[in-house]
């Protein structure tokens, strides 16, 4: 399925021996020249970047100051960068050269079939990063943790995701609305299609006693419960973890957000904490994609670009934030706040190649939170 998808073709003859229009495995055929690229994107007019966090200011601006061409990151969320994708692409008015997009789903869905963008990866990357990783090509995972309040508790409260839909967490547990961030809605398919043994595994462990419900699945069963608990549900991820880890409270919530917001402990005082032995998982994540606009006049410093996100200058200021890069050759930062490394091998990956599903099915998801979520 993934290997349908369009890919970039050379811009210019100078570049024709880079091989950007196959599949990685074909990449490797031709020798990649880094030099060439460079000076042809040196030719080009300067571009703008979209990404989902205001580190890509920092990450364009380091890229400016490596190679002395401009680039401007701008902030822009993953769902106003589809809009505004699709709408400059259909203007033939390309204002955004690059997206860093972590919706997935959507960007094979609507963005690559359409031709409005084209995913290209880095051919002297092609056997550091995983082939999973490939095409689209996913520039880093990005993980959403359980969390709870360590000025309350000694350990994280709970230990078992079931606990969630117990009445002792009624109205006690905080995270994102699935109705606005599409991310968790992928994350319920992607349970249901590759892991509901372990959700009903994990019922068994918690309570005892088989799983038996009407529902479609275990993991759908779990939702629903979930949904009729009551959760807190935010706006964004600063309000989960202001809910979760604000200092002076007496009953904090507990719940789910991104990695990214333990670095709040330092700037705000929270007292967030990783919920380590949670079963089946601490956590999940979901990928990062870099995709070019097709219209974009320079295609050539919108790969250059794209090549520096994956090196560890280019991806650093969202390394520490806990973007684990798809570089495997690239180390996490020992200070990074969330902890998350030393729980890595329990976080739920996610499997892009069921993207296409999780994007038909997210609004049958939502739908099904919609109706069972009590208020």
């Amino acid at each position: 399925m993934m290997t349908s998808f369009k890919t970039l073709a050379p811009s210019f003859a100078l570049l024709s021996a880079l091989a950007l229009a196959g599949p990685a495995q074909a990449q490797t055929a031709a020798p990649f020249d880094l030099e060439a690229l460079i000076t042809a994107a040196r030719a080009e007019a300067p571009i703008n970047v979209y990404d989902s966090t205001g580190k890509i200011v920092d990450m364009a601006e380091a890229f400016t100051a490596k190679y002395g061409m401009q680039v401007t990151g701008i902030k822009v969320s993953a769902n106003a960068q589809l809009e505004m994708i699709v709408r400059e692409a259909q203007a033939g008015n390309v204002q955004g050269d690059v997206a860093l997009i972590t919706d997935t789903p959507a960007g094979v869905a609507q963005l690559l079939p359409a031709g409005f963008v084209t995913s290209w990866i880095p051919p002297d990357m092609v056997d550091v990063v995983p082939e999973q990783f490939h095409n689209p090509l996913a520039i880093t995972t990005n993980a959403n943790v359980f969390a709870y309040n360590t000025e309350v508790y000694d350990t994280c409260p709970i230990t078992n995701i079931w606990q969630l839909t117990d009445p002792e967490w009624s109205r006690k547990v905080a995270f994102v609305d699935p109705l606005t961030k599409g991310t968790y809605p992928d994350w319920f398919n992607q349970m249901q299609t590759h892991a509901d043994d372990q959700m009903a595994a994990a019922y068994a462990a918690h309570y005892g006693k088989p799983l038996e419900t009407d529902e479609a699945s275990a993991t759908a069963a779990w939702v629903k419960a979930l949904a009729a608990n009551a959760p807190l549900l935010t706006d964004g991820d600063d309000a989960a973890s202001a809910a979760i880890g604000a200092p002076g409270q007496a009953a904090p919530f507990v719940g789910l957000l991104s990695s990214a917001k333990f670095r709040d402990n330092t700037d705000q005082g929270y007292k967030l904490g990783l919920c380590t032995d949670l079963s089946p998982w601490v956590g999940w994540n979901y990928t990062k994609l870099a995709l070019i606009a097709t219209g974009t006049k320079s295609p050539n410093l919108a790969r250059l670009f794209v090549h520096f996100t994956m090196t560890e200058d280019g991806i650093m200021p969202q390394m520490v934030d806990g973007k684990i890069p798809t570089n495997t050759t690239i180390s996490m930062p020992a200070d990074e706040p969330s902890g998350l490394m030393a729980v890595a091998d329990r976080i739920f990956d996610y499997n892009a190649a069921t993207a296409l599903e999780d994007w038909e099915a997210r609004q049958d998801w939502q739908d099904f939170w919609r109706i069972h979520y009590s208020r």
